[in-house]
């Protein structure tokens, strides 16, 4: 795999980075360092990566404390986000995420840009998995409390991408399988999101697409089968990077001086 970059008039370049497994203080530093990127010189990116261990991501306005709501995951390794909603363990997944800068017209439409993202994942999914109608976007408005449940993926907002449980030929359960959040900086946005592959062990009570489809895309080949469509549908023309010295130099400094510290993750 290895996009070439597409000068034309209607397509807004991006940097695209395909990053092995690391750890979540790492991987939230290279997002800010990327965000940062996007509003200081102008310059987007398309990044997928992994997780070098199972991780419980809090959402930026969530109590570390609420992690003693959720026992099966204690011994997974912690960090918290830039960017809000409910707790998420990365283990058996694909993440991504998407900067853009202020010139991005997406940027001035985040609600479109989330939507666009999702759709292009329902689609690239229902085509691999032959799941047809079962995975839909979540359309239904907000009836929860205002006692959310800690985890994201137990949760539901409209956009989410959820899979229709049958039950004796009726839809009659969802299980969300995409939750993405963002994250804005001088009119840049950050949007990152997980897709969840297959149940991991910190979290049973959650299953992911393989264990609901009997099957499901390994991260690489849903990676490949995303950067089908995902570019079309964003208007950008993706070139295959690396992390330069400077923005390595950022994200370490980031990883190091706060997603790693106590001080960031038990700030509230």
């Amino acid at each position: 795999m290895n996009p070439i970059l597409n000068t034309s008039a209607d397509k807004f370049p991006y940097q695209l980075l395909i990053d092995p497994p690391q750890s979540g203080a790492w991987n939230m530093g290279v997002d800010e360092a990327l965000l940062e990127l996007a509003a200081s010189a102008g310059i987007a990116t398309l990044r997928f990566y992994q997780w070098s261990e199972p991780t419980l991501s809090l959402g930026y306005f969530q109590s570390w404390q609420d992690r003693a709501q959720h026992p099966a995951s204690r011994k997974a390794a912690l960090v918290r986000r830039s960017s809000g909603g409910g707790a998420i363990l990365h283990d058996r997944e694909l993440t991504y995420s998407i900067a853009l800068p202020a010139t991005h017209p997406f940027s001035q439409e985040p609600q479109r840009l989330y939507g666009i993202t999702h759709e292009v994942i329902v689609s690239v999914l229902r085509r691999s998995l032959a799941a047809n109608g079962r995975l839909e976007l979540f359309c239904e408005g907000n009836s929860q409390s205002l006692q959310e449940p800690f985890l994201c993926f137990q949760r539901r907002s409209p956009g989410d991408i959820v899979y229709l449980e049958s039950t004796s030929g009726n839809f009659a359960e969802t299980h969300k399988i995409v939750g993405s959040a963002q994250r804005r900086r001088f009119g840049a946005v950050l949007q990152h999101g997980s897709i969840l592959l297959k149940r991991s062990p910190a979290t049973p009570e959650l299953p992911g697409l393989e264990d609901l489809c009997g099957t499901s895309p390994g991260p690489d080949a849903l990676a490949r089968e995303l950067l089908e469509e995902l570019p079309n549908r964003l208007k950008i023309a993706v070139f295959l990077g690396l992390l330069s010295p400077l923005l390595t130099s950022r994200a370490t400094e980031l990883c190091e001086k706060k997603y790693s510290l106590a001080a960031w993750t038990c700030r509230r």
